[in-house]
């Protein structure tokens, strides 16, 4: 079954107001879905992603420069079509967006292959499980947010079947967030998983200091708690410091970029993200290389793609989405065909491939040209 069209659709969907976390605002719910056809009609409907800067740069990529090069590839031959585009992005200068592109054809590559056989892309990757427990991301700044209106969202979100959330942190001084913190555990009761997640807020200092102060709360993980320029080696240090396991992962691009945490003992548990880092082949990668170091999985967002990568293998963990429809109109109404959500887990869809339908009217009205 060969590659013979295709189709990429980079999507915006404005917000009814921005949503904060410690060193990013969000405006808008974006995304690239990208479509591609076989010879034998067989296609693909998949999504990655949440860019809100380059999604029509990253189409320009998938069209113009990826896919001239595997056109007529047979479907079979994943490994040989990731590696004939991996070797484009050694002579760029934007690894992310290129590694953003190629995760987009790859993630298409294994719908196809999924349908192509009648199973999903859970038991095409190895079918460990048939669900997972599921965690919103929430407890976004906003001005004027009180104690009560944390202790509101953490009910709310147990209302519609969430297991924990990943709050975030890193925007205030840990003194002042860990307030926040413990507004979220008296709402949420002693049993919600509660993670924390400073988006590379802090230095070493701040973050050992919050770790201390989070650990009576019960706080299950901490996520990415040091700035960017040395955050394996500060975050091995912060891991030093703490029994709260330490994750992070999501700003990597490659599987070896997870190695480089794994090397540093900066990390406890791993959020690499498929549609940063190369699509579900280079995933894969990097879950094998966790698995033999004994390191859990999670995943940065992407729950109609995760479900089937992390219930794939005997390491995952929880499936993070945004059950607020203010933050993602995505989860809310256009994947029509969106899992079951219950008492804390998501059912892993059993259709082929990762068995995505959206709804075309939405699709059409959000499409950005």
């Amino acid at each position: 079954m060969k590659l013979k069209s295709i189709d990429v659709i980079s999507i915006e969907i404005p917000l009814p107001k921005p949503m904060a976390g410690a060193t990013y605002t969000v405006p808008s719910r974006c995304t690239v879905i990208t479509r591609i056809t076989t010879d034998e009609g067989v296609t693909s409907e998949v999504f990655n992603g949440d860019n809100r800067v380059s999604g029509l740069e990253i189409c320009r990529i998938v069209h113009d420069e990826l896919w001239p090069l595997i056109v007529g590839d047979d479907i079979s031959q994943s490994e040989m079509i990731w590696q004939k585009m991996f070797k484009m992005t050694h002579a760029q200068r934007n690894y992310g967006l290129w590694m953003e592109a190629i995760a987009c054809i790859d993630t298409a590559i294994w719908d196809l292959r999924g349908k192509s056989l009648g199973i999903s892309v859970c038991n095409l990757a190895g079918g460990y499980t048939d669900r997972l427990k599921v965690i919103a991301t929430g407890g976004y700044y906003a001005k004027g947010k009180s104690s009560k209106d944390i202790a509101e969202e953490m009910q709310y979100l147990q209302s519609v079947g969430m297991f924990g959330i990943k709050f975030k942190v890193g925007g205030l001084s840990p003194e002042e967030d860990i307030e926040r913190v413990a507004a979220a555990r008296e709402g949420a009761g002693p049993e919600f998983a509660i993670g924390c997640d400073a988006n590379r807020g802090w230095g070493i200092d701040e973050a050992i200091r919050f770790a201390r102060l989070a650990e009576p709360l019960n706080v299950h993980w901490f996520e990415e708690p040091c700035h960017w320029h040395d955050d394996a080696s500060m975050m091995a240090e912060v891991r030093k410091s703490t029994t709260i396991p330490i994750n992070a992962g999501q700003s990597e691009i490659s599987s070896l970029g997870v190695r480089r945490l794994l090397d540093a003992g900066a990390v406890d548990w791993i959020n690499f993200d498929m549609s940063h880092g190369g699509g579900p082949t280079e995933w894969r990668r990097a879950a094998n290389i966790c698995g033999g170091a004994g390191v859990k999985m999670m995943h940065h967002e992407e729950s109609q793609l995760t479900c089937h990568l992390l219930a794939s293998v005997p390491h995952g963990l929880y499936v993070d989405c945004f059950p607020d429809p203010n933050r993602d109109p995505i989860w809310d109404k256009m994947w029509i065909n969106r899992p079951k959500v219950e008492g804390g887990y998501m059912t892993v869809p059993t259709g082929p491939g990762f068995d995505i339908q959206l709804d075309q009217d939405m699709v059409k009205k959000y499409t950005k040209n």
